[in-house]
């Protein structure tokens, strides 16, 4: 039973790895997104056909940072989960 216990704590912790590298990747995407709209101009520029406004850019930025906070939270729940289940186990095995 504790090597099945440990095969599982080895597969959960292998992919909230891969979990996280996901959230990292979002975060950096956000933060240079982010960058990007702070280094626009703030003074209203003529526009051509076609292109969006520094307004709809500031909109989706804060929908990626959103998503990405909404994420973090999915991830930590996730983890929280898997944790409580893995500590029931744990005390299961104990006590027998």
């Amino acid at each position: 039973m504790e090597s099945q216990v440990n095969a599982f704590l080895s597969h959960l912790s292998r992919s909230q790895q891969q979990l996280a590298r996901i959230l990292e990747a979002q975060r950096h995407a956000a933060i240079r997104a982010a960058q990007i709209i702070h280094s626009l101009p703030s003074q209203e520029t003529p526009r051509t056909t076609g292109t969006r406004r520094p307004e709809g850019q500031a909109e989706q930025v804060n929908k990626s940072i959103t998503a990405y906070l909404n994420a973090m939270a999915d991830f930590q729940q996730t983890a929280a989960d898997n944790l409580q289940v893995i500590m029931k186990e744990l005390g299961g095995t104990e006590e027998e």
